[in-house]
């Protein structure tokens, strides 16, 4: 039996999944594969790395920073999130991740990206963590409209959220048998059509095929949460979702709100413990 850990994306609402996860670290719940979407991907890897409580600590120290995230960093890089600051200078130098015990660590970790060519997900399988590993990271989160292309190993990436949001099928399809699912929206969200699809057509009109998939986000979405319902009935996923929506928006640089959306994931995955300890088999 193979088990899986699937983390939605959602920008800084990604702090509700970093206090499910720090609490999963803390006790010693081990996943033979894990996958990461967007914030996912970018909070995620610390499970591998096993920094539990790395997460909160650097965005409670960063959020104010500019460097960090910024309209000004939007200006001046092309980027909201600081590409060089968040994925080389504060990893390498600020907040150390680890990347030694990354690569160790025989846990698989995928994160998913978005061609623009093609408008289809990317799964990257990333064996070791460095330079070229953090990119593929950074694609993964590079929201459109607030991020610039990323190009890595020849391709032309966007968020992976756009093509595929809740993995739990690639994983499946992989052999990860039962898999523990975190969404950063409630269970009884539904997505409804985006406002700024107008936006998102001039902007990347010379993508179309990225353009279609965005339009049809909504669609996908919601037709992925109804997966992972049936996945959970029949015993193959456990969800762990907020029990409301969290109050927090894609920016955040009040460390207040970013401690709640936090607490609140640590809660719910403490509330749940006794029966995650049960799905995983202990």
């Amino acid at each position: 039996m193979k088990y899986g850990l699937v983390m939605e994306g959602g920008a800084m609402r990604g702090l509700f999944s970093a206090g499910v996860t720090d609490v999963l670290m803390e006790n010693n719940i081990v996943f033979d594969g894990a996958v990461g979407v967007s914030a996912g991907a970018c909070f995620g890897c610390n499970y591998k790395s096993g920094q539990n409580g790395r997460v909160i600590r650097y965005n409670l120290r960063f959020c104010k920073d500019k460097r960090y995230c910024s309209i000004r960093s939007l200006i001046k890089t092309g980027d909201m999130f600081g590409a060089e600051f968040c994925y080389h200078t504060m990893p390498d130098e600020l907040d150390i991740f680890d990347y030694d015990e990354f690569n160790r660590n025989p846990m698989a970790f995928y994160v998913v990206c978005t061609d623009v060519e093609t408008g289809r997900p990317v799964y990257k399988k990333l064996n070791t963590a460095d330079y070229n590993g953090l990119e593929w990271i950074r694609a993964s989160a590079s929201m459109p409209l607030a991020s610039r292309i990323v190009e890595v190993d020849g391709r032309k990436l966007l968020d992976g959220g756009i093509s595929d949001s809740i993995p739990l099928s690639f994983m499946e399809r992989h052999g990860f048998e039962r898999n523990i699912v975190i969404l950063t929206q409630p269970r009884d969200y539904m997505k409804k059509p985006n406002k700024s699809i107008s936006l998102i057509k001039t902007a990347y009109k010379q993508y179309p095929k990225l353009v279609k998939s965005y339009a049809e986000r909504p669609k996908m979405y919601n037709e992925q949460l109804e997966y992972v319902r049936t996945s959970e009935a029949e015993g193959k996923a456990f969800v762990i979702a907020p029990p409301k929506a969290l109050d927090i928006g894609h920016i955040e640089h009040n460390p207040d709100k970013l401690l709640e959306v936090y607490r609140t994931g640590r809660k719910t995955a403490l509330d749940n413990l006794d029966y995650i300890l049960e799905f995983m088999g202990d």
